[in-house]
């Protein structure tokens, strides 16, 4: 049985510089607090731990005053600056350079009193942040089914988080513009031009990735998915993975792995998240020889 790695998985470059930051930081200090797991992988958590990182919460920030405090890539909300400089705790900001930047485009946006629409998971940790740049009015959407919340008689601009589908994001691209059509149809308010955008923020290292997957996917008999449970990217590019063989397994580390997935396999493929690290899917190919 041959079992390969893709190579066109794994870290996305934004994670790899948070990562490298906080390892530069630990090398110096041998201690660094994070807001939140700094990647949403357990097992590069435990790693990191081994090595001095403490993931804190939001509420016990104020105790975090004997080391720095690392930002992850996903970012955080101006509050949370504004907190740590009153509490004169030392933030080291290693937020995603294309996050940062979805986040001033929200900015510029919101400051010319456009309505504010995230293509996203309320409760993801990058959307929190994303929210946070409108003083929390941003109107957060999953799918298509919850645009009502929209008022369709103001300019409105959407973004999405990052890691989310294409898909998606263009059918509540259209559905946004098909309510607002039907608005001017319908007479309900003065005849003036409502100005909407959408702005497609998706990463391009997580979009890109599909046309890939789907290829190595296919081109074995029995596809392992190596993710944290939480990554948001994870579920994504699992179920590409998953549409295009039948035969793939989701897991976290190798002890998840079951002798039966492999019978009459001859070939295995082993991918991962942008948040799941190179030496843990080679860890994982090797258990799968071992069995």
């Amino acid at each position: 049985m041959k079992v390969s790695v893709d190579q066109n998985s794994g870290f996305c470059w934004g994670v790899v510089r948070t990562v490298e930051i906080a390892e530069e930081e630990l090398a110096k200090s041998g201690r660094l607090y994070c807001i939140g797991d700094i990647i949403h992988n357990p097992v590069e958590i435990e790693r990191l731990s081994a090595k001095g990182l403490v993931t804190i919460t939001h509420a016990e920030l104020e105790k975090a005053r004997d080391a720095k405090v690392l930002i992850r890539a996903h970012g955080e909300p101006p509050e949370t600056f504004l907190r740590a400089k009153r509490l004169g705790i030392e933030l080291i900001d290693a937020t995603c350079p294309v996050v940062t930047k979805v986040q001033e485009r929200i900015r510029r946006f919101y400051e010319k009193e456009f309505q504010i629409v995230i293509f996203g998971k309320r409760d993801h940790a990058e959307t929190i942040g994303l929210v946070g740049q409108t003083n929390g009015q941003a109107i957060v959407v999953k799918s298509v089914a919850e645009i009502d919340g929209i008022d369709f008689r103001k300019n409105t601009v959407l973004f999405s988080q990052t890691t989310m589908d294409k898909v998606t994001f263009y059918a509540i691209r259209d559905a946004i513009k098909e309510k607002m059509q039907a608005v001017f149809e319908v007479g309900t308010f003065e005849e003036v031009a409502v100005d909407f955008h959408a702005k497609d923020t998706i990463c391009g290292q997580v979009s890109g990735r599909e046309k890939k997957l789907r290829e190595f996917s296919k081109s074995n008999d029995v596809l392992v998915f190596v993710a944290g449970k939480k990554s948001s990217n994870g579920k994504v590019l699992h179920a590409i993975a998953a549409a295009e063989n039948p035969r793939s397994h989701f897991i976290e580390d190798e002890r998840e792995l079951q002798r039966e997935w492999f019978t009459g396999a001859n070939s295995v493929g082993v991918s991962g998240a942008t948040s799941t690290p190179q030496w843990l899917m080679e860890r994982v190919a090797r258990a799968i020889e071992a069995l």
